[in-house]
């Protein structure tokens, strides 16, 4: 007994020691290991995200996921026998002086070197009178994907995780009439030799918040006015269709725990013999084109 009590106290003496990145370096180690590294490695080893001489451009907008994705990606980088490079960027896309202000004072506490640019796409998506979210979206791909190549980077890496490839299905199905899925890695069709990885691709979002509130940080959640509403509401969900998609899955998951394993599974299992249509590379298919010839 007294032995255990003697290296209780010598791990504690040991934290105390440590500083606040290094703490939250050893959370992910330690405390979420299986949560959040392992699933974070499998999706790296699993889908071929970083290769050898890979210069990386790890995107960060502020919350919660990217700045854990730079975390995991830094600690990537000193642990890993494939040799490759990283670069911290930020887009400045509008933000107000706080939010711009809590950005780089959580990059200081993380201890992520990051390099900041300035863009209007808050400005312009501000004044689109149709589908402001989506012209906001396309544009800071488009500005990321620009300033990543001009760094030399070959791969932009983005903090999408296991939740939002969920969400992302769901809605599609609901709101854009298709059976899409969100892929790991895709190669730009505008930008010659750039590819966008997901390095968290195979992490929770719960996981993601439970390392966050274990660690006492506090992230950018929303600095859109154009979800301001949604955001700062009590429950989170406001008007937003992918917050009441995540309603709606919550909802699910209370008679069918597994929904959100299942989802993602049939994204390994699409049987197209079923379906009467389907696209790919652009071209669309009819069931009816070759019903005929088929035996």
């Amino acid at each position: 007994m007294r032995r255990k009590w003697n290296k209780n106290r010598e791990v504690k003496k040991m934290e105390k020691e440590l500083s606040f990145d290094q703490k939250v370096e050893r959370s992910i180690n330690k405390k979420y290991r299986k949560l959040i590294w392992n699933r974070f490695i499998s999706a790296v080893k699993e889908y071929s995200l970083v290769n050898e001489g890979d210069r990386i451009a790890v995107c960060i907008s502020g919350g919660k996921d990217s700045m854990l994705m730079a975390k995991l990606m830094q600690m990537l980088r000193r642990y890993s026998e494939v040799s490759f490079e990283v670069c911290y960027i930020v887009m400045d896309p509008g933000y107000n002086k706080e939010n711009r202000r809590r950005i780089e004072e959580n990059a200081s506490k993380l201890n992520i070197p990051v390099q900041i640019f300035e863009t209007n796409v808050f400005s312009v998506a501000d004044k689109a009178e149709k589908y402001p979210c989506y012209l906001c979206a396309k544009m800071r791909r488009g500005h990321l994907y620009s300033f990543a190549k001009k760094l030399g980077c070959n791969k932009i890496a983005l903090g999408h995780h296991y939740s939002d490839v969920i969400e992302t299905t769901v809605m599609a199905m609901f709101y854009g009439s298709q059976l899409q899925g969100m892929m790991p890695k895709l190669k730009s069709t505008n930008f010659e030799g750039m590819e966008l990885i997901r390095p968290l691709y195979k992490v929770h979002e719960d996981s993601i918040i439970a390392w966050k509130d274990y660690n006492g940080l506090e992230f950018l959640q929303c600095a859109c006015s154009m979800t301001e509403a949604a955001s700062g509401s009590a429950d989170g969900i406001g008007e937003s269709k992918r917050f009441e998609t995540k309603a709606l899955i919550r909802e699910l998951k209370k008679t069918n725990p597994n929904i959100e394993k299942s989802i993602f599974r049939s994204l390994y299992n699409v049987h197209l013999d079923t379906f009467m249509g389907y696209k790919t590379k652009g071209e669309r298919h009819f069931f009816l084109d070759d019903y005929d010839d088929a035996e």
